[in-house]
């Protein structure tokens, strides 16, 4: 079972590999749709959406362990 730090530092990692292929990804994909942001507009809306993916994915976590913890 992961302690609260571990679970912390595990998703703030998976979020920050996120964070930089989404830069990249929106670049590429918002224009396609028809949409052009800045770079510091896009850098904004990365920013709201890996916060928002840190906080589900640590709240994920600690559900799971809880539950493997109530399993056991």
């Amino acid at each position: 079972m992961q302690s609260r730090k571990h679970s912390l530092i595990e998703t703030l990692v998976g979020v920050a590999i996120g964070f930089a292929v989404s830069m990249g990804l929106s670049m590429v994909v918002y224009p396609l749709f028809g949409h052009s942001f800045s770079l510091a507009q896009n850098l904004w809306i990365t920013v709201i959406f890996t916060v928002a993916s840190v906080v589900r994915g640590y709240l994920v976590r600690r559900l799971f362990n809880s539950l493997v913890r109530r399993a056991a």
